[in-house]
């Protein structure tokens, strides 16, 4: 056997890889290997979680930010933008919507826009848990401060994703001008804390980003151990200072996430749109490389085009319920089954014991 194969059973049998190793690895593998690697981290998906695939509604309320990231097409320079912001009101009737569709979790996500006070969201997570105490309630607010999210966990709200966005602390310096690498691990942390269930996660195919840094990333992310994990590839934005930049790819963005379930194997890993807005078959593929999670848009569609953190977004006409279909077909099709539920973490389940 090859020194690959070797790392890549030992990352099957016993959940762990050093630096190093995960280095060589991807500065090593060849296609032959990859398919190898999709078919150990689907293996361990289906020893974790069987052949469930968890749906979630995804709400996009607001495209305003406060922050500049580099990458970003919603950072605060970009005056090309037309902004928006949905009404409590809009965002409950877009749960109604997906409560109507069968989802048992809202993703509610914008930019940094505190324009949504800490009372504003307090009332959104009681007046949500309220008409559906069943469902999940995950938030994608950015950073704040730690009295903001205690008080939104008490409310109400289950699960708040925060991508650590690079594990690397030279590039994100350099591309987060507005912000602090210590703030957002801090953030991370003290989510952890209060008791959510945390997402992390990181692009792949950065300018600058090296074999050390997607290493460092996993790394990161055994030590945090994450509920879940987002990984997705860098896809260029004309209107922000890497538009002219080289995006990543979608074979490299698959090796991390089939890594991922490898190394953090209890984890939620969702297939994600900018996936497949590089392949046709992107999410599909990320399926059958160990993903499980999906999120169904139902921002409305007067506004949806207009939540672009990258150009060329799928999705960004069809009606929630088209959404709804045309995902449980390609769930299916892959040969997998659409769970309905909330779909915790196994993490999360074992603490609730």
């Amino acid at each position: 056997m090859s020194e690959v194969s070797n790392l890549l059973e030992k990352a099957y049998q016993t959940n762990e890889l050093a630096k190093f190793e995960i280095i060589y690895l991807l500065e090593s593998i060849t296609p032959a290997d990859r398919e190898v690697l999709y078919n150990y981290a689907l293996k361990t998906k289906q020893a974790y979680y069987g052949d469930k695939i968890y749906l979630r509604g995804l709400i996009e309320f607001s495209n305003y930010c406060r922050q500049d990231c580099l990458y970003c097409g919603l950072r605060a320079s970009n005056a090309q933008v037309k902004r928006y912001r949905l009404t409590p009101e809009e965002i409950l009737g877009c749960c109604a919507q997906g409560y109507e569709l069968g989802y048992r979790t809202f993703v509610l996500q914008s930019g940094e826009d505190l324009w949504y006070t800490d009372g504003m969201l307090v009332a959104l997570m009681q007046e949500i848990k309220k008409r559906y105490p069943e469902a999940a309630i995950t938030l994608s607010i950015g950073e704040r401060r730690r009295e903001t999210y205690q008080s939104l966990f008490m409310a109400g709200a289950d699960r708040f994703l925060m991508r650590h966005e690079t594990a690397a602390k030279e590039l994100y310096k350099k591309l987060h001008p507005t912000m602090l690498f210590e703030n957002r691990r801090a953030c991370l942390s003290a989510l952890k804390d209060i008791g959510y269930q945390v997402g992390a996660g990181f692009m792949v195919g950065l300018p600058g980003q090296t074999s050390a840094d997607l290493a460092e990333d996993l790394r990161y992310l055994i030590e945090l151990r994450p509920d879940m994990v987002g990984i997705g590839p860098f896809i260029p934005h004309s209107e922000t200072p890497l538009g002219i930049k080289k995006g990543g790819t979608a074979e490299d963005t698959l090796v991390m996430v089939a890594l991922a379930r490898l190394l953090i194997p209890e984890s939620l890993l969702p297939a994600t749109t900018a996936l497949g807005t590089l392949h046709p078959q992107g999410r599909e593929l990320a399926l059958k490389a160990g993903a499980n999670v999906l999120m169904p848009i139902i921002t409305p569609t007067s506004v949806r085009k207009q939540y672009a953190l990258y150009e060329n977004k799928i999705c960004g006409d069809d009606q929630p319920q088209d959404c709804q279909y045309c995902i449980e077909r390609r769930i299916q099709a892959a040969g997998f089954e659409v769970d309905p539920g909330r779909g915790d973490s196994l993490q999360y389940e074992c603490k609730s014991r």
